[in-house]
């Protein structure tokens, strides 16, 4: 995330010090496997996705889908950032660039890729005679490749300015890997600033846009109340989701806060605020479209284990109540 190594690393660097070996293992272990799990289900999910085609031809699925493609990387990179500076104190800035530099893009991705599903959503519901017009695939692969594009810009236009400013020496040498150790150019720092609330700004106006659109739209066509409301409620599940990951904007601030609350569970507060902020908003995606969407849930319950098992219970249930 945008600050995701930076908060990663300064949470486990400072662990590093002051874990015992047995809590250090502990926590790699908890990362891990919440990781793991998450990745499971997400890949999961696009394995389901790439399986029907009733999927890959649906823009609101192409965009979940990237969206899920998102958090994997998102999470993927965040967890070898906090495990790495447990391994090793410092690594080589190339490397360490990398990582932050996937951090940001995916962390840039997230809210625009929500506001596009929400406009997705106000669409189907407000305007369902255009719908198939405006909402095509191709336009869809164009917005997410327009994401992409935009993300790039930001992100590349930091590593332009530290190899203006900085010597190529250091891409060679070892770092505390920390996105304030290396992104530190003053310029950067307020272009960071600047573009994070011009940006958040217009996500924000674009939910607040489609949701009443729809609330209004439903109170005209009674109608159309049942999948205005279903609309809604989506709307507002992306509203959250969006909360969850402008965390990551305030995850230094919020960290700093806690702290000051809680000073003597330095350490837990540290470590339970990474899990907060990085890993739980990752488990979000995978609720709003994989579990709650009856026709994604159908087709995944093929997939993922869990569903199986349900599955399989409930069919038990309903021969004993029949017999």
């Amino acid at each position: 995330s945008m600050n995701s190594s930076s908060y990663a690393l300064n949470a486990s660097s400072s662990l590093k010090y002051r874990d015992s070996p047995s809590a250090a293992v502990a926590k790699n272990v908890i990362v891990l496997a919440l990781g793991f799990t998450i990745n499971y289900i997400n890949g999961t999910l696009i394995h389901t996705f790439r399986k029907h085609q009733i999927f890959y031809l649906n823009p609101r699925y192409i965009l979940f889908i990237h969206l899920v493609v998102n958090d994997m990387i998102q999470l993927t990179s965040s967890i070898s950032l906090f495990v790495f500076t447990y391994i090793f104190y410092q690594i080589n800035v190339a490397f360490c660039c990398f990582l932050i530099t996937l951090a940001i893009f995916t962390t840039f991705n997230t809210p625009i890729n929500l506001a596009l599903m929400a406009l997705e959503c106000y669409i189907a519901i407000c305007l369902p005679l255009q719908h198939a017009e405006y909402c095509t695939t191709k336009r869809t692969y164009v917005a997410i490749g327009w994401i992409w594009a935009m993300s790039a810009v930001s992100a590349m236009s930091d590593i332009v300015i530290i190899l203006a400013t900085e010597p190529v020496e250091l891409f060679y040498s070892t770092i505390q890997c920390e996105r304030d150790n290396l992104f530190r150019h003053p310029i950067i720092v307020k272009k960071k600033e600047v573009s994070y609330l011009i940006f958040l700004i217009c996500v924000l106006l674009t939910f607040f846009y489609t949701y009443f659109r729809i609330f209004f739209a439903a109170n005209k066509a009674k109608s159309a109340e049942r999948e205005s409301k279903k609309a809604r409620n989506t709307i507002l599940l992306h509203g959250f989701q969006l909360l969850l990951s402008m965390l990551t904007y305030i995850a230094t601030v919020l960290t700093q806060t806690l702290v000051r609350w809680f000073p003597k569970q330095y350490l837990i507060v540290v470590f339970i605020s990474y899990i907060i902020i990085y890993i739980v908003p990752r488990f979000v995606s995978p609720i709003v479209y994989g579990l709650r969407d009856k026709t994604f849930k159908q087709y995944l319950k093929k997939y993922l284990l869990f569903l199986k098992i349900t599955h399989y219970l409930g069919i038990v249930s309903s021969c004993i109540k029949s017999e």
